[in-house]
């Protein structure tokens, strides 16, 4: 039955946060946005239309507070809820929730979830089918003593991974029996955190693998269609830092194999809204089945920049009961793009978040060039929460083209005040390697050493951050005044200087 949507609380922060609300402006949506104590002056906290707080920094007590954002929802009179992706967006329990207070759910029914969101009754579906599957256990381990036998029936190394989430959560390389057990903790303990359910299964891990998706859109009247594969090969601490679309790695007669078995899982599924199903690639071409992400997934943008198409546009609109607004032959795939996510970390100090004030953030521009970013000058980063910052889109009509504009645009951005990962980027574009496309998830292990990148003194991030604001403040008072040369390049090439 087709309700119409008019307002909208949006279950989450940060650029996912404000990439949804940014979709509602367009289409008259209102929207309520939720926060937690550390989180109630964030940028998308500001950009909604009403703002309610939702609990205390850690997660299960604010954005996991099933209870307390339904209180919100029905507080502020919404009529749906969009989760965006990660802590309620594969819950399905958080669905019923939701469907029970006569609320829409944007994104598939609690059934789906429990089916394609669960990971093992996921591969145990796709078995079924003859679609082929990493070889590891169809349903969660129940014993350290259970995942011994499985990991020398399947031999050194395994992974183990969340049954109830993706994003790299809980997802560890485990390479003899005596590391089983503290693996095992570990790995339970974090995806009770992120996703508020710590079962566990295990997968035989591939050697240099390529990451490899395909994004589905699915309504309510049986049509499936797919918008292309995006290769998600450059990763660190299984988490993606590079994709793009399409993927350098296969052709066509691949691609269509690869994409038309995405569309028959969903079909079998009974999957509705939008959703990306995940395969693994061996270096001879085979693929497996991986899992799939019953939600919007991180890099949708890159798929959004080849075909000119808005996802989270055409979620609200299944989620309203309409059928697809698109078939299948109405796709035109043009040129290529890449995204860059750009995260509060410090690459040559094993990644490790950073924390602290953006001082000041400056995003590039020009033509071809996206940013969907979750800050502004004076935000804070903390400890709480995912560090992404932002994601940087560069599209072209070639692959080579879209990889030289993302050089460009890194090259441009301009973010003081926390460790980034925004020369990691340019060095990643910049290696031969990938500029070949040979890439695999192991491109950063193999090539990466911390010494490539340029480690700067707290205090010199700090001079950067004032001489940002003071030299920006006088240009302002005395362009009027009389010519100038070009301040911003001068104060930036001088400070090029002194950091090296």
């Amino acid at each position: 039955m087709n309700k119409k949507i008019n307002k909208i609380l949006v279950a989450n922060r940060g650029e996912i946060a404000v990439r949804i609300i940014r979709t509602c402006k367009e289409l008259g949506i209102s929207t309520v946005a939720i926060y937690s104590e550390v989180d109630q002056n964030a940028y998308h906290v500001r950009m909604a239309d009403e703002c309610y707080s939702v609990g205390a920094a850690p997660v299960r007590e604010s954005y996991l507070n099933q209870n307390k954002i339904i209180e919100i929802a029905m507080r502020s009179n919404v009529t749906a809820i969009h989760p965006g992706y990660g802590f309620l967006s594969e819950n399905p329990g958080f669905v019923e929730l939701v469907n029970n207070n006569d609320l829409i759910f944007i994104g598939p029914g609690a059934d789906a979830i429990r089916l394609m969101g669960d990971k093992t009754a996921a591969r145990e579906l796709a078995s079924s089918l003859g679609i082929p599957i990493v070889p590891g256990t169809t349903k969660p381990l129940s014993s350290v003593d259970e995942a011994i036998e499985v990991a020398n029936k399947l031999t050194y190394p395994i992974l183990l991974k969340a049954s109830g989430g993706g994003g790299g959560k809980g997802m560890r390389i485990i390479n003899s029996d005596a590391e089983l057990a503290s693996g095992m903790r570990a790995s339970q303990s974090e995806a009770e955190s992120a996703f508020n359910d710590n079962r566990i299964y295990i997968e035989k891990y591939i050697e240099n693998p390529r990451h490899i998706e395909v994004q589905i859109l699915a309504d309510n009247y049986g049509n499936v269609i797919h918008l292309g594969e995006r290769e998600c090969s450059i990763q660190r601490r299984h988490q993606k830092i590079v994709e793009e679309s399409p993927s350098p790695f296969i052709n066509e007669p691949i691609r269509e194999k690869l994409t038309q078995t995405a569309i028959r899982l969903v079909k079998h599924s009974g999957y509705t809204n939008a959703g990306t199903v995940e395969f693994i690639f061996d270096q001879e071409k085979n693929f497996y089945y991986l899992e799939m992400n019953t939600r919007l997934q991180v890099e949708h943008p890159v798929t959004e920049m080849r075909i000119g198409f808005d996802i989270v546009r055409e979620q609200i609109s299944i989620a309203e009961g309409k059928p697809l607004t698109i078939t299948q032959k109405d796709i035109l795939f043009r040129g290529h793009a890449i995204e860059c996510r750009i995260y509060a970390e410090d690459p040559a100090n094993n990644f490790y978040p950073s924390t602290g004030r953006i001082h000041s953030i400056k995003s590039p521009q020009g033509l071809g060039v996206r940013e969907d970013c979750g800050v502004q000058d004076g935000d804070e980063i903390t400890t709480y929460y995912d560090p992404i910052i932002s994601k940087l889109i560069a599209w072209g009509n070639t692959r080579d083209e879209a990889r030289l504009r993302m050089i460009a645009a890194l090259q441009d951005y301009e973010l003081f005040g926390v460790r980034n990962n925004i020369a990691l980027c340019i060095w990643i574009m910049n290696h031969q390697v990938y500029s070949e496309g040979i890439i695999d998830t192991n491109f950063l292990h193999r090539y990466f050493k911390p010494e490539m990148i340029e480690k700067y003194p707290d205090e010199i991030l700090s001079i950067a951050a004032i001489t940002i604001h003071k030299t920006e403040k006088d240009f302002a008072i005395e362009s009027s005044a009389k010519p100038r040369g070009n301040c911003r390049s001068t104060w930036k090439n001088n400070l090029t200087d002194y950091m090296r």
